[in-house]
């Protein structure tokens, strides 16, 4: 009597359960008529916002404190897949499909490949990401697609002009493989490129230190999201300044999308240039000084030399006479 009491109160709460979870989806669904778009990345989350952000509901999965490729899904995510109507990823995430088949998810998962961090390749993910939202949701974003593009061309004649005024152009530098496309972009000469820390190996950074000597590298560009620890190394060995460039918005106040982003890593840059330029009129100066002091002690070696030269010349002569 008692297990059948107790198989019935499971069985209720399992159905009151279904209920309620149903209930629950019912009520998301009346209560915000939007579609929702899932990304993975605040790159993703960002571009929709500027393409569609009125008219759909966006959530983020990954932090862009870390690399999405490092990520610890949550409990939460799961919920997120369940509930979305079209998710956008990179490709080169390892979870997603795991989380598309445990929150079995009907949703979409849209693929948008290739890099973002210069002006040219984010014009390409805008693109991708308008078409997406066009083929799944149905939404034509083409008017503010427009928009988003010349505002890429405005920031990428600002990069030339700062790249200009600045003397980025040759500059030897040291650069993180994730910021590799900005920087190039820049018109800096890169010498020597790192990977994931994790996996840069004893020889691969002795090359790297190789090079980077001997071309008189001056800075160390790192990518905050893959850990600045090696960067500071490698910096510190050369004697080259470090500087740590975002790859990803909401890393900081303001950095609402890439276009923000990439305002605000090159002004990092110009301020790195200007204390690696402050480094080297310090190094010039210790040089100057240690050859003065070297040239000093020469000086007065030398007239003590000539004074005992003297002194002994004149006991000679005294003896003589």
């Amino acid at each position: 009597m008692h297990r059948k009491l107790l198989t019935s109160m499971m069985f209720i709460l399992l159905v009151f359960g279904l209920a309620s979870a149903h209930a629950s989806r019912f009520s998301y669904s009346s209560m915000n008529s939007k579609p929702l778009v899932v990304c993975t990345t605040t790159v993703l989350s960002s571009i929709v916002v500027d393409l569609a952000g009125d008219l759909v509901s966006v959530d983020v999965i990954s932090s862009p404190a870390v690399c999405p490729a490092h990520y610890d899904v949550r409990p939460s995510d799961v919920e997120a897949f369940r509930d979305a109507d079209l998710i956008l990823a990179h490709g080169f995430e390892p979870w997603v499909d795991d989380l598309k088949e445990a929150s079995g998810s009907k949703a979409p998962i849209v693929r948008i490949k290739g890099a973002w961090n210069s002006p040219k390749a984010l014009k390409e993910i805008y693109t991708k990401v308008s078409e997406a939202l066009r083929d799944n949701l149905g939404i034509d974003v083409s008017d503010r697609l427009n928009r988003s593009l010349k505002s890429i061309d405005s920031l990428e004649s600002w990069l030339k002009e700062v790249s200009k005024e600045n003397s980025f152009e040759g500059k030897p530098v040291v650069c993180m493989l994730f910021q590799k496309g900005f920087v190039s972009s820049l018109g800096f000469k890169i010498v020597a490129v790192y990977g994931p820390p994790e996996k840069v190996s004893a020889k691969q950074y002795e090359a790297i230190i190789r090079n980077a000597t001997d071309h008189h590298a001056i800075l160390v560009i790192d990518n905050v999201q893959s850990g600045t620890d090696l960067g500071k190394k490698i910096a510190s060995e050369i004697g080259a300044v470090e500087v740590a460039l975002t790859n990803f918005p909401q890393t900081a106040p303001n950095l609402n999308n890439m276009t923000r982003v990439m305002e605000w890593n090159v002004q990092k840059i110009v301020d790195a240039l200007k204390n690696a330029e402050l480094m080297g009129e310090v190094s010039s100066l210790k040089g100057q000084i240690e050859i003065w002091r070297t040239s000093t002690i020469a000086t007065l070696i030398g007239a003590v030399l000539e004074a005992i030269i003297i002194v002994v010349l004149l006991m000679r002569m005294k003896r003589r006479s």
